[in-house]
């Protein structure tokens, strides 16, 4: 299967070009946008927001108020997770808006995944959690949602899986944008 991602560079003090896919710097800067790519998060887009992902702002709320997580956080981990669709369940096994794992969800006491109000209380209490393990940082707590608390903590940062790069910039640009509005 091919993959798809924007370039970014950033060029240092030494004058050295550093290229990636996955920047965990905010020197690097978008260098060559792809596409293909863009076409399919427009598409993602068109489908979350024919969703209708206001319904689910009292929950967010309520949770993210409950639990001291961001919102706009919470929000993103959503879009990316399921595009807003209470019902999605991943090849691996995911389920619900926050795609919460049969363990987590059980170790969360979720008795229901595919229950918003269940599943955002989880995925809440969850990132919550990484939050508090990482002290703060987003990115490994986002890469820690994705990639699994072992992976970042067995690399000392963000695993180097295109998977779990690509997520945690899908994230953090999502944030940003619930941010803005």
């Amino acid at each position: 299967m091919p993959a798809h991602a924007d370039i970014y560079r950033y060029e240092d003090a030494e004058g050295i070009v550093h290229f990636t896919d996955a920047p965990t710097d905010k020197r690097f800067k978008v260098f060559m946008r792809d596409l293909k790519k863009d076409r399919q998060l427009r598409t993602r887009l068109k489908f979350a927001a024919s969703v209708n992902p206001a319904e689910y702002d009292h929950i967010i709320k309520t949770y993210a108020d409950k639990y001291g997580v961001n919102q706009s956080l919470i929000k993103a981990v959503i879009h990316a997770e399921s595009g807003y669709n209470p019902n999605a369940v991943s090849p691996k096994g995911a389920s619900g808006l926050m795609q919460l794992m049969p363990g987590t969800a059980k170790s969360l006491k979720v008795s229901n995944s595919f229950d918003p109000k269940d599943n955002v209380e989880g995925g809440v209490k969850y990132l919550r959690f990484l939050l508090d393990t990482f002290r703060g940082d987003v990115s490994l707590a986002v890469a820690a949602y994705n990639a699994g608390l072992n992976k970042v903590a067995r690399y000392g940062g963000i695993p180097p899986y295109a998977e779990t790069r690509t997520y945690v910039n899908r994230v953090l640009s999502y944030m940003q944008s619930y941010q803005a509005n």
